[in-house]
C-alpha cells in the first residue's frame, strides 16, 4: 500500500493576523460565503468583512446553527448558491468548521480556515465529521483536497474559554500514539493510504510540544495572554494534531471517544476530554512502559484533563453502560482494529476501568 500524506495548502498563524485575512485568500475567490455563529460574528465579523473589502473581494455572513448535520449542510450550500459565492470562510470552532468544509465540498468551492478556539484539530483535515439529533456520529464527508487556507490568530486563541483550549490539548495528546499504532499495524489513514515517516515526525512533534509547552500555554491562556507556548500549543493542536491524525491514522482513543456516545452522563464532556481519557485507556490496552503511561497521567492531571470517569461526568458507573461503550468502540467501521493486535469489547471495557481505577487512586 503507498504511503500518502494529506496537509492544507497554506497554513498561517500569527496574533492578531485576522486583520491580514484579505490578503491571504488571493486566487480563492472573489465573493466569499463566511460561516459564522452569532457570537463570533458580533465579536470579530466586522474585521472579517473589512479585511476582504480592503483587498477588493465582497463577502456574505450566514450564521452557523450549532450543528455539523447534513440537513445544516444543504442550509448553508443553498444560501451560497443562491447568492452566487465562489468560495467558503468557515470560522469558528470544530462543528463550524467541519461544516464549512462540507458546504464547500457541495459548492465545490475553496475553502478557508479560521479557527477561534483550539479545542481540536479539524481546521487542517480535509474530512466533516456529521451527526445527527441524537449527537451521534452519522457520516463522515471527504473534500477532494484540504482546507486551501488556515488562518490562526493566537491572540483570539489565547482569549478563548481555557476549557476549550485544554480540550484541543486532549485531543492532540493522542495523535503520537495512534499514529504509532497505526505506522505498527500497517492500518490505513485517511488519505486512502499508510502513514509516510513525516506524518509519525509530525505527531512525535505534536507531543513533544504538548510536554515542553502543555502546562506553561494552560496558565498563560488563563490569564489571556499570547506566549511562545501559546504558539507553540496552538501549533500542536490545530497542525500537527491535524496532519497527524489524518496521515497517520487512529486507534482506540478516538473510538473510546465515540463510544462513550452511549452514555448519557457523558454527553456535557467535550471531545478532547474524552480523548484524553481514550488515550489513557490506549496505553493500557497497548500495556505501555508505566513510565510512559505515568507522563501521560501526570500530563492529564496538570492542565486538567480527565483521569477518571467521574471526571466526564459519569458519576455513576453503570456496568451495562460500560459494556454499551466498549461494544460501540469495537464495532467493524471503528479503528480499535487498527491497533496492532485484537482487542475484544472485553478489553475495553477492562482499560476502561481499570483507568478509571488508576485515576481514582491518583486523585
Amino acid at each position: 500500500m503507498a504511503k500518502i500524506m494529506k496537509a492544507p495548502g497554506k497554513d498561517i498563524q500569527a496574533a492578531n493576523e485576522l486583520d491580514n485575512l484579505g490578503k491571504h485568500v488571493k486566487n480563492m475567490g472573489t465573493k466569499f460565503l463566511v460561516i459564522i455563529s452569532k457570537r463570533n460574528y458580533g465579536e470579530i465579523g466586522s474585521r472579517i468583512q473589512s479585511s476582504l473589502e480592503e483587498n477588493g473581494y465582497t463577502c456574505d455572513f450566514e450564521m452557523f446553527g450549532g450543528e455539523c448535520s447534513l440537513e445544516e449542510i444543504d442550509r448553508l450550500a443553498a444560501a451560497g448558491r443562491e447568492k452566487a459565492c465562489d468560495s467558503v470562510i468557515a470560522v469558528g470552532g470544530g462543528k463550524a468548521i467541519d461544516t464549512g468544509k462540507a458546504v464547500a465540498v457541495r459548492m465545490d468551492t475553496t475553502v478557508i480556515v479560521v479557527p477561534t478556539i483550539a479545542s481540536n484539530d479539524a481546521p487542517c483535515s480535509g474530512l466533516s465529521v456529521c451527526y445527527n439529533d441524537q449527537g451521534v456520529v452519522c457520516k463522515v464527508i471527504y473534500g477532494k483536497r484540504n482546507p486551501d487556507v488556515v488562518l490562526v490568530d493566537t491572540e483570539i486563541i489565547a482569549k478563548s474559554p481555557v476549557r476549550l483550549f485544554v480540550s484541543g490539548m486532549g485531543d492532540a495528546l493522542s495523535t503520537y500514539f495512534e499514529a504509532r499504532a497505526c505506522q505498527a499495524s500497517g492500518a490505513r489513514n485517511y488519505c486512502r493510504g499508510t502513514a509516510p515517516n513525516t506524518a509519525i515526525a509530525m505527531a512525535k512533534l505534536c507531543f513533544d510540544l504538548l510536554m515542553k509547552s502543555g502546562v506553561e500555554a494552560y496558565e498563560a491562556v488563563q490569564k489571556g495572554e499570547v506566549t511562545s507556548a501559546v504558539e507553540d500549543i496552538a501549533e500542536a493542536d490545530i497542525l500537527l494534531s491535524g496532519v497527524g491524525f489524518e496521515s497517520g491514522g487512529l486507534a482506540a482513543a478516538h473510538a473510546i471517544n465515540d463510544g462513550f456516545a452511549q452514555i448519557p452522563q457523558a454527553h456535557g464532556a467535550l471531545h478532547g476530554e474524552k480523548v484524553a481519557f481514550g488515550t489513557l485507556c490506549q496505553l493500557i490496552l497497548e500495556k505501555a512502559p508505566a513510565e510512559e503511561f505515568d507522563q501521560v497521567f501526570q500530563f492529564c492531571k496538570a492542565v486538567g484533563l480527565p483521569t477518571k470517569l467521574a471526571d466526564l461526568g459519569i458519576t455513576e458507573v453503570k456496568e451495562e453502560e460500560i459494556k454499551a461503550a466498549a461494544a460501540a468502540a469495537c464495532v467493524k467501521t471503528q479503528s480499535t482494529k487498527n491497533l496492532p493486535f485484537p482487542v475484544s469489547e472485553e478489553d475495553v471495557a477492562a482499560a476502561i476501568y481499570k483507568a478509571d481505577e488508576i485515576g481514582r487512586a491518583r486523585a
